[in-house]
């Protein structure tokens, strides 16, 4: 185990994501109607943006929503910051695997995934995936979060992002009570 993974499993870096959703008037324990397809890409932009400014300087490295192809076997990148990604992805990464199980994804060192690892960017070292679910129990998406350090994502994060996507109408609120896994 590297040096920088805490023995209980913390991220070195504590994300105020209570401060954010205050900020930004929203509210996971009165969320808005789960938004269908359509009204998604505003609410997606907006998690991202709110994200990425909040935390970029907290050990994220990049942030993004993937959806699931219609009728594939794999994911497309709808957006993210700062940079591109790959897309479309295989269902055998860890985004896939959030999506089939629909239980967020802890990976506190992603070198040892192996294949199961889609590496967009090799400077990365952790991730986290939280899946999104609609109305109707499906997985519609993921968002994916990555970080060039360590361990850099713990449960805190699982669920303050979780609780984001609730308060923008983006996952269900019974994703709350979904214990990430850890790899």
């Amino acid at each position: 185990m590297s040096s920088d993974i805490d023995l209980l499993g913390r991220a070195p870096v504590w994300r105020d994501y209570l401060t954010l959703l205050a900020r930004e008037d929203l509210s996971f324990d009165h969320p808005p109607p789960l938004r269908g397809p359509a009204e998604r890409t505003d609410a997606m932009r907006r998690a991202i943006d709110l994200l990425w400014s909040a935390f970029a300087c907290q050990n994220i490295s990049w942030i993004g929503f993937y959806e699931k192809t219609s009728g594939q076997d794999e994911m497309t990148l709808a957006c993210r910051e700062p940079k591109p990604a790959c897309s479309p992805i295989g269902l055998h990464g860890m985004c896939g695997r959030g999506w089939q199980e629909k239980r967020p994804i802890i990976i506190a060192d992603v070198a040892t995934l192996g294949a199961n690892y889609i590496a967009c960017d090799p400077k990365d070292r952790s991730e986290l995936v939280i899946p999104c679910i609609d109305d109707d129990g499906e997985c519609w998406g993921v968002l994916d979060a990555d970080s060039y350090e360590t361990g850099a994502f713990d449960e805190h994060d699982a669920q303050g992002m979780t609780k984001l996507l609730i308060a923008l109408g983006l996952t269900h609120k019974a994703m709350l009570i979904e214990r990430p896994m850890r790899l």
